[in-house]
């Protein structure tokens, strides 16, 4: 019997009602993806806990998980099956697949620059999700250190367009996830979980809100990128 990994922020799992806002919000993301991996060979860097891979895999897609983590790699590949490898995602570890998925993960690399090259050399088409530092971390100006100790950079859209540039894509589209009707009419939502969480205090209807959320509750679109939550890009 398998445990499930522990909560510390640097990544999100699944099954936890308090989490449930953060798991959905990365999970549309991956359900967003399942008709275009569809009978691919995809590679995903940054697995994490094993869930996204295991969508993509139910999806149709062949799928390899990678993360430079020992204990989520023996977590993932003791609860999902599917091929699992402990790498440096600045040196993936194949010759060549359809695509690279890396989601919530680059804000997390100190080898950025080394990864995209990996990317480019390794997949046909890439897609990578990441905070929107514009909306994540109001104020913070490009470069400077982000406030969550996890991450080592946070960027925004003209940001991530021009590294993917860099590191030979042509073709970049940028997608944001929003809020959906239903979220967006809370807009304070975020600011009360995280005083929820600073202060080890949940009012009843707020957790009680918090795990009723669903993928349904996002919206991914083109539109008004600085205003995203998250950053969403399709390049190859």
């Amino acid at each position: 019997m398998t445990t499930g990994l522990p909560l510390t922020g640097e990544r999100t799992v699944p099954g936890i009602a308090r989490e449930q806002y953060w798991f959905a919000r990365h999970e549309v993301v991956y359900r967003w993806l399942e008709s275009q991996v569809a009978g691919q060979t995809v590679l995903e860097a940054g697995s994490g806990e094993g869930y996204g891979a295991a969508i993509l895999r139910a999806a149709g897609a062949q799928v390899i998980a990678v993360d430079y983590d020992e204990a989520a790699i023996r977590h993932s590949c003791a609860t999902y099956p599917l091929p699992h490898v402990q790498a440096n995602l600045a040196a993936l570890p194949v010759r060549s697949v359809d695509a690279v998925v890396s989601l919530q993960v680059i804000e997390h690399l100190w080898d950025l620059r080394g990864f995209l090259a990996e990317v480019r050399r390794a997949a046909k088409w890439t897609c990578l999700s990441t905070p929107n530092r514009l909306t994540f971390s109001p104020g913070l100006e490009r470069g400077k250190k982000p406030t969550n100790p996890f991450h080592v950079e946070e960027f925004d859209a003209e940001q991530i367009a021009g590294l993917l540039h860099a590191a030979g894509f042509c073709d970049i589209t940028m997608y944001g996830v929003f809020h959906a009707p239903r979220l967006a009419s809370r807009p304070r939502l975020i600011a009360e979980q995280i005083e929820a969480a600073v202060n080890n205090h949940w009012p009843a209807e707020l957790e009680a809100f918090v795990a009723s959320v669903t993928t349904d509750d996002f919206v991914i679109s083109r539109e008004h990128l600085d205003d995203s939550l998250d950053l969403l890009v399709v390049a190859s």
